[in-house]
């Protein structure tokens, strides 16, 4: 019989946890050490790990960086996946680069999250882009993520970038500029997690919609979106965004890190149509990198839902606020204390 394997948690303890992290933190490599993500009560997803880069506990979140065989380091926030090297690409391509392509002529952008630097990346691959405000709440994800995702370095030195650690509701609370769009990059809503506050119709209406310009565009990932999963916060998420924008479309992709299709909800007070072509067009002239997944063909597929989960967003009643929110499976780090 080969060796048991040993199983790490980031959220939770498991039999071989401390064992597996002091070993990997030694930098000693063992081929039966794996990471594992508790999906549901009856569901688990393991990645095998070369080694736990960083672990620990700061005051909003438990965080680790791990290096995985299939994925490359991977960023777990209170035990969820957050982004993987091989396939971030896919995550930050289909949050950003919509908003920005369909709104006609976008200099200002305000990202809430962010921490590992990949969406003010994206956004500053456009050309007409002056500024990019990044505001995350957790000054530890962003000084390991700058140190150890060193494809994001250039973009944290950027000129036209201003980082902040703050809460984004208190951020943009006190600011008076507007900006042209706004994105949410936050974990998803855990219960005692840092950020479900920031998914409510009270803060969608009486904070952030006032702080976008009259044609500004309002982007945020919004959970799992598959057969099966759609029903846990997407759904909810696109109702309540549409109680305050005229216009609001949703969009999904597979992520193979997250071993699910994604969801994103994008809105307007103005019409958010645009044909593949110009899509295309608009990509050519204004973006000086190279996009390795999004088009315009792609993005027109991507925002037609299958029959089941149609009609699940178009039967949601479910409306986010402080006292009645919905969760992802697991809890944040005030659970723990």
């Amino acid at each position: 019989m080969g060796e048991a394997p040993e199983f790490f948690y980031v959220n939770g303890i498991s039999k071989f946890g401390h064992e597996t992290q002091q070993n990997h933190c030694n930098g000693q490599n063992h081929d039966s050490s794996w990471y594992e993500e508790i999906i549901d009560d009856d569901l688990k997803w393991s990645y095998k790990l070369n080694s736990v880069l960083h672990k620990g506990i700061s005051e909003y979140q438990e965080i680790a960086l791990l290096d995985t065989k299939r994925f490359g380091k991977a960023l777990v926030i209170d035990g969820k996946m957050q982004s993987a090297e091989t396939d971030e690409f896919i995550y930050h391509e289909c949050l950003i680069h919509p908003p920005l392509l369909c709104h006609p002529n976008p200099k200002r952008v305000f990202i809430m999250g962010g921490g590992e630097g990949s969406t003010a990346r994206e956004a500053l691959k456009h050309n007409s882009i002056d500024k990019v405000v990044m505001c995350d709440i957790d000054q530890e994800v962003v000084s390991f993520c700058r140190k150890y995702l060193v494809v994001n370095r250039e973009a944290f030195s950027h000129k036209k970038l201003e980082l902040v650690i703050n809460d984004a509701k208190a951020e943009l609370e006190k600011r008076k500029e507007k900006f042209d769009v706004i994105v949410g990059d936050l974990a998803d809503p855990l219960e005692d997690g840092p950020c479900y506050q920031l998914y409510t119709k009270s803060f969608y209406e009486k904070i952030l919609k006032p702080k976008l310009n009259d044609n500004g565009i309002f982007v945020t990932q919004a959970g799992p979106a598959g057969i099966f999963t759609h029903k846990e916060v997407f759904t909810s998420i696109y109702n309540t965004i549409k109680q305050v924008f005229k216009y609001v479309m949703v969009y999904s992709t597979h992520v193979p890190s997250f071993a699910d299709t994604w969801g994103w909800v994008m809105a307007s007070d103005q019409p958010l149509s645009i044909g593949a072509e110009e899509m295309d067009k608009r990509i050519g002239a204004r973006i000086h990198d190279e996009l390795h997944y999004l088009n315009g063909a792609w993005f027109h597929s991507s925002s037609i839902m299958n029959k089941t989960v149609m009609l699940s967003l178009q039967n949601e009643t479910h409306v986010y606020t402080e006292e009645n929110a919905r969760f992802i499976p697991g809890h944040g780090v005030a659970h723990r204390f």
